[in-house]
């Protein structure tokens, strides 16, 4: 006989090998049911799905709030800390035993400073997110700059910043309002490796977008004079890889400067793609798929559903 080869099974006795198994599995699951009942102790539980997702279960009402489940709390960036962007503010979760979080920057528009978009800032990150709202170079810097900057405060949030450490810096996203919108297109077609961009109400002389390779949410606004959608945002969404997560929101009878101060639409959108994509947290699919229906709010929704990532 080979010495590879083992000897022959003797009849029944893989049926007795079987039962045997069997009841050791069996006297091991009601030991480990004993140990709970009188020790307390418990199996581990499995791991989870995914290891990004912060806070609870998002409901309606919780991604409608002003506030999320985090205290958060603010860092003062003085310009003449920083380089390549006109410093800001950031905003982060205090909380130390969450792990890690994901991070974005947001850019405000022409001849606009920080402020204009600053309700954003602790809306977003007391939903668990690092959230840096800046100021440009020069209130005038058209979108190209605007995209670089916006490039520029991430490596600092990631590198340099007091709260670093608390970030995945694998787990990047940009939202701009205006030109700081176009800027947001600019910084997602130049770094493909960020996870997440949501321009609003978008200003940019560009109109394809086929080469950007980030998940986009362009919001554009219905009754908008300074960037018709017609102009901007539609055709930036239409640019966009048919093959790319990506949607189109459109806020019924609001002008340009819809994001300038809150707004529930915007905010429990921009969240949901977010946490979806930076996050990969599957559980907001839910309030992007199906497509939203046209509302009070809404006047057009138009994506791919469901989403790839």
């Amino acid at each position: 006989m080979s010495a590879l080869t083992s000897p022959p099974t003797p009849s029944g006795s893989s049926e007795k090998i079987s039962r045997r198994r069997g009841w050791r599995a069996k006297a091991a699951g009601v030991v480990l049911a004993a140990l709970a009942l009188t020790t307390g102790f418990a199996a581990p539980a499995p791991a989870a799905a995914n290891p990004y997702e912060r806070g609870p279960d998002p409901t309606t009402a919780s991604i409608e709030a002003t506030r999320g489940s985090f205290e958060t709390s603010t860092v003062t960036v003085s310009r003449l800390a920083v380089s390549g962007f006109g410093g800001g503010t950031i905003y982060y979760p205090t909380t130390t035993t969450a792990g890690t979080f994901g991070a974005l920057s947001i850019a405000p528009g022409f001849t606009a400073t920080q402020s204009s978009i600053a309700w954003l800032g602790p809306r977003l990150a007391s939903q668990g997110f690092v959230v840096f709202t800046i100021d440009t170079l020069t209130t005038s810097d058209q979108p190209d700059s605007r995209g670089r900057q916006l490039l520029a405060s991430l490596d600092y949030l990631t590198q340099q910043s007091s709260v670093r450490s608390r970030i995945d810096s694998s787990r990047l996203g940009v939202v701009g309002h205006s030109m700081g919108g176009g800027g947001t297109l600019e910084a997602a077609r130049s770094r493909p490796s960020l996870q997440a961009a949501v321009p609003l109400t978008g200003w940019n002389l560009t109109k394809n977008w086929s080469t950007l390779r980030v998940p986009t949410l362009v919001v554009g606004a219905q009754s908008d004079t300074v960037a018709p959608v017609a102009s901007h945002s539609i055709p930036f969404y239409t640019s966009l890889p048919s093959t790319l997560d990506r949607a189109y929101l459109e806020l019924r009878g609001a002008s340009h400067f819809a994001p300038n101060s809150p707004n529930t639409t915007i905010a429990k959108y921009t969240l949901s793609w977010l946490k979806r994509f930076i996050d990969n947290d599957t559980r907001y699919e839910q309030f992007l798929c199906p497509i939203p229906s046209t509302s009070l709010s809404i006047s057009d929704y138009r994506g791919n559903c469901p989403h790839n990532g």
